[in-house]
């Protein structure tokens, strides 16, 4: 409890960032379908937020170096709140890419420092429950970040987007109000593609259709719940079931993980995304409560996957590469996030909703048929690390895991 208190400010930041930030991309591609956007620029403003999420994970780290932990998260808020107040001030979708740019420098930018300060100020003792209050924190507040979709989208523009604003600030001032001291700011980790893929060639094609996954369904699926007759509020409940499978799915995947070949695990996984893939297009037209389902089954094969593969990563990987590793992971979730929306609005588009899982279908029959073939060519690792929830927040996600995987290894 005296852990929990101690970080209280940290984890108060994370909840309210991650209620404004969960709540714009489908506030954006509802508003801006209400206005008369086509579907591909609403796409655009999904791969417009990955590019500023790529861009902040690069910079934070060197922004802190030069003015602190407390002035660089202040920087970021700035950045973010700008970007969802300046929403109301023109219609167009262009503007509003830039806008969401913003948004996505913010949401990496303050994931960087709040993760460097928890790497600073955590123990071995007090890792794993530092990580699991983090966790719910993050993930709890970006489960009811989706119910609050409903109620916004059903508001006056403005103000709407008002309150995301308002919550976007108001994580600013737990951590600028904290008496605990500011940790030294640790260096920029380099970015080395090709170390992931000199570790796992396998993990990188697995992280990349996690990305395609995730972020054309959290930020296209609104499309796909109004194109099936679902309402603004029925679209909150459908993203959130997605979460929540997504959440629930880490234990007991985890468990596999550890306990069976990891390209196993991922094939499997993708086999099961394919099924649920096609059950959802099959029941798109069965009710809301078969809808929601898919949706949770959906999260359920899915969002595991980028965990699994980093785990899979790390095995092959030394102590000294681990921070560089993970780095190396989030550059590819990030290309795939940033390509995946506009692919599948235009989809959309042009073939109808289902067209949103066909795409995805085909990336995970792709990753199966690409993981039958490194198992010919490669032997499972005899050395283990433990199976680790891997949240995609920031480049230095690493140092905040990377103990943990030394610690745990068999």
């Amino acid at each position: 409890m005296r852990m929990i208190i101690s970080f209280a400010a940290l984890f108060l930041s994370v909840a309210l960032l991650q209620l404004s930030s969960g709540g714009v991309g489908p506030l954006d591609a509802l508003t801006g379908l209400e206005l008369g956007f086509s579907q591909s620029q609403v796409g655009f403003l999904g791969s417009a937020h990955f590019l500023g999420f790529f861009i902040g994970c690069w910079w934070a780290p060197r922004l802190m170096g030069s003015v602190g932990h407390s002035r660089a998260f202040a920087t970021f808020t700035a950045m973010g709140a700008i970007g969802l107040a300046a929403h109301v001030v023109t219609a167009e979708p262009y503007f509003w890419a830039f806008f969401r740019i913003g948004s996505g420098i913010c949401v990496a930018g303050c994931y960087t420092v709040i993760e460097a300060w928890l790497q600073a100020k955590v123990t071995n003792e007090t890792r794993g429950r530092a990580m699991a209050s983090y966790r719910i924190a993050d993930t709890g507040a970006s489960f009811i970040a989706q119910f609050m979709i409903g109620a916004l989208a059903n508001l006056e523009t403005y103000i709407a987007y008002n309150i995301l604003t308002i919550l976007c600030c108001a994580s600013l001032l737990p951590l600028a109000l904290t008496r605990v001291p500011q940790p030294e700011t640790p260096k920029a980790t380099r970015l080395r593609p090709a170390l992931a893929w000199a570790c796992s060639p396998l993990a990188v094609a697995a992280v990349l259709v996690a990305a395609l996954s995730s972020a054309s369904f959290r930020m296209v699926g609104p499309i796909y719940g109004q194109e099936v007759g679902l309402t603004a509020n029925q679209i909150g409940s459908f993203l959130a079931a997605f979460v929540a499978g997504g959440a629930i799915a880490q234990y007991p995947v985890g468990w596999l993980a550890d306990k069976y070949d990891r390209r196993w695990v991922m094939i499997w996984l993708s086999v099961a995304a394919v099924v649920s893939c096609t059950f959802t297009v099959a029941t798109a037209g069965q009710g809301t409560t078969i809808i929601l389902t898919a949706s949770f089954l959906f999260g359920l094969t899915t969002f595991p996957i980028y965990s699994v593969a980093t785990a899979h990563a790390h095995d092959f990987a030394t102590s000294d590469q681990r921070v560089e590793l993970s780095a190396a992971l989030m550059f590819f979730f990030a290309v795939g996030a940033i390509a995946a929306p506009l692919t599948t609005s235009a989809l959309i588009g042009a073939f109808g909703p289902a067209a949103l899982f066909y795409f995805i279908s085909v990336g995970h029959i792709l990753l199966v048929a690409f993981g039958l073939s490194r198992m010919r060519v490669r032997r499972a690792p005899e050395d283990r690390t433990r199976y680790i929830y891997a949240p995609r927040t920031s480049f230095g996600i690493g140092r905040l895991l990377g103990r943990s995987r030394e610690d745990q290894k068999e």
